[in-house]
């Protein structure tokens, strides 16, 4: 044994270990510029050829079949059982919950000119609630953006999209709280669960549309049917985390004492795990305002109607105002269903001043609220916002009058930044994709996936090429992957100078982190909005809106995976004479390589979403043939096809890049 010992420091020994080690593995960046390389070199010898385009007008055999089942569901929708019974029955009990909350807030029900509680009861419910809720910041908040609306001349068009918002939560709540409790009870339930989360996250919400009208018909049915389905998988996933991370030692208490399953979930594993299941309603409140207003697609009421028609008109102004509205009612959401699930730690701290004061002041609360809801529903001037929407025109005018200015003087600016992003890098990389053969970027993305996520993620992407070729709308499938990667890599420049710098620093974390989390509040095409005033309506901005949407999340996942590198192996480089550059790109950035990872996948769903809705401001591509499926109806079998095509390209970005952070945590 000693000699074997001694023996690895001969030649013999020695020698054959380095050819093997350096054998045994190519770099992935080695791999990765080769397969470029090769592809390359077969796009200058292939161009043109078979690259599957099809003109905008043009269908394919799959589209007209859509299109003809759409025909024959409609012939059908009052005979057929499964409609008869099924279908038709959701629609009515939807139908029936959103028009009752519209009927209660925001429309006339029966022989009454106006809605059952009018604008000054809904302002004191809103400050009331949020009170109770919350504090006495929050309802004055409240209380000041649901006037907001009224003097803002879009009263009726806030509450139809809070009544869709609230009709929508309530059902999501439904199910999934008690589907976040069972995922949380069971991990054989969690496990099945996760994978449809992770589907149906990963969709933008564009694609949640056309499936559902071929269902529930456009409307508000299917508006918040959809909302609910894009709504409920944040409040179970982290309902389910909040039950599974309630302490063991607890729980075994409990059973000790005697306690069933139904006493320890009802009075242990709730009540424990309140203050996060509520941080889930706040996500899934969002979610559903969001959703909601990109629904108005698919003529749901309110605000997303007017910001919709006014991007198709180019009319900045009008879309600035309801735009707004959207927002203001966004903060309103976020900053009350926050305030509650910070209220208990609040409560508990000041126990005894929370108890002696709040429980009188909210019963006189409640008081002045019942007296509020009576005048509304009595008097017409308590009924009626009074007023003709002045500060609404004048914001209007306003924003009109800026984009007129920011055309005149900064056209240049914007001009050349757009002429250097596009022609620079995202014209080159289209054409690469759209202009070589199909076939070639198919094993080019599923080289890539192997290489990135391993060969499962590889295999997912092969899937997901052969259906994207079987959908009829590859070349725009190319365009809309040449924005979303072009758009993903100035999101990630972004995300990692400000991430590195925010992980660096807690001054600048927090001062930058409330604007990014007041960002991540706002729905999607209310980014169109400024930047179509700087832009026009071109594909850029969209993108320009994509980086804006999708860098507040990146940010703080860098930043988050910057700070979580140990201080002491910084403090060794330091002492070791390393530079702060070193420190960040030798030490900080390396050991933050599966922050870096999630946070190219998020960036990309982000991104993705985002992309496709600037098909309302001619971005073109998927987002144009789904928005044009809604309007058109011979167009609605290739809006469908363009639908799956987003969600298979989701998919595929999702499951390479998380393939990729699961590989760089190992």
């Amino acid at each position: 044994m000693t000699v074997a010992i001694e023996k690895p420091d001969t030649a013999e020994a020695v020698e054959p270990a380095a050819p093997a080690k350096g054998a045994r593995k190519v770099s992935r960046p080695m791999m990765i510029g080769a397969i470029l390389v090769v592809w390359l070199v077969l796009f200058a010898i292939l161009r043109g050829k078979q690259t599957l385009s099809l003109a905008a007008a043009d269908l394919t055999d799959l589209h007209r079949w859509i299109n003809d089942f759409n025909d024959s569901i409609g012939a059908n929708r009052n005979s057929n059982p499964l409609f008869l019974y099924f279908f038709n029955e959701i629609r009515l009990v939807i139908d029936n919950l959103v028009t009752f909350i519209q009927h209660l807030i925001s429309q006339p029900s029966g022989a009454r000119p106006v809605p059952q509680i009018g604008w000054l009861g809904v302002v004191g419910i809103a400050g009331y609630v949020s009170w109770a809720v919350g504090n006495w910041r929050v309802a004055l908040l409240a209380v000041a953006g649901f006037t907001f609306f009224g003097l803002q001349g879009l009263w009726q068009e806030s509450m139809d999209t809070l009544a869709l918002t609230l009709s929508a939560v309530f059902v999501a709540l439904l199910f999934a709280i008690p589907l976040g409790v069972w995922a949380g009870l069971s991990d054989r339930f969690n496990r099945i669960m996760t994978p449809f989360l992770d589907f149906m996250q990963t969709m933008p919400t564009f694609v949640y549309l056309a499936p559902l009208t071929l269902f529930f018909l456009i409307g508000g049915a299917s508006a918040t049917i959809a909302t609910v389905i894009y709504a409920a998988p944040p409040t179970i996933r982290i309902t389910a985390h909040a039950i599974r991370n309630v302490s063991k030692t607890t729980v075994e208490a409990a059973d000790s004492l005697g306690a069933t399953r139904r006493q320890s979930l009802l009075k242990v594993l709730l009540p424990m795990s309140k203050r996060t299941v509520v941080m889930g309603v706040n996500q899934t409140i969002m979610a559903a305002l969001a959703m909601v207003t990109i629904a108005a697609l698919i003529n749901a009421p309110g605000l997303g109607a007017n910001v919709i028609q006014a991007l198709q008109s180019l009319d900045v102004g009008t879309a600035f105002n309801a735009g707004l509205a959207i927002v203001v009612m966004a903060i309103v959401l976020d900053r009350v269903t926050t305030a509650a699930s910070a209220r208990e730690e609040n409560a508990r701290r000041s126990r005894n001043t929370f108890v002696k004061w709040r429980r009188p002041l909210l019963g006189a609360g409640a008081v002045v609220t019942a007296v509020l809801i009576y005048l509304s529903h009595t008097y017409l001037w308590a009924a009626d916002f009074p007023g003709d929407g002045t500060i609404g025109s004048h914001i209007a005018s306003a924003a009109d009058t800026a984009t007129n200015w920011a055309q005149d003087n900064l056209s240049g600016v914007t001009n050349a930044i757009r002429d250097i992003i596009t022609n620079g890098l995202l014209n080159p990389f289209q054409t690469l994709l759209t202009d070589s053969p199909w076939w070639l970027v198919g094993a080019v993305l599923v080289a890539l996936g192997v290489v990135f996520g391993g060969w499962k993620a590889g295999v997912t992407t092969a899937v997901c090429v052969g259906l994207l070729v079987g959908t009829g709308v590859w070349s725009d499938g190319m365009t809309t992957l040449a924005s979303t990667l072009v758009a993903t890599v100035l999101v990630m420049v972004l995300g990692i100078v400000f991430g590195v710098w925010m992980g660096r620093s807690m001054l600048v974390d927090r001062l930058i982190r409330p604007t990014l989390d007041a960002a991540q509040v706002m729905p999607p095409f209310v980014y169109l909005v400024p930047f179509l005033a700087l832009f026009g309506a071109t594909r850029f901005t969209a993108i320009v809106a994509a980086i804006v949407y999708g860098a507040p999340v990146t940010m703080k996942i860098i930043a988050d995976g910057i700070r979580a590198v140990p201080e002491t192996t910084v403090e060794a480089a330091t002492s070791a004479g390393c530079n702060t550059w070193q420190i960040i790109t030798k030490v900080q950035l390396p050991m933050s390589r599966s922050a870096l990872t999630l946070a190219t996948n998020q960036g990309l769903i982000y991104v993705l979403s985002m992309v496709v809705v600037g098909g309302l401001v001619g971005a073109g591509a998927l987002g144009y043939d789904v928005v044009a499926g809604f309007s058109q109806g011979q167009l609605y079998g290739k809006g469908l096809a363009a639908g799956l095509a987003i969600v298979l390209l989701g998919v595929m970005f999702d499951r390479i890049t998380q393939a990729a952070a699961r590989r760089a945590s190992a």
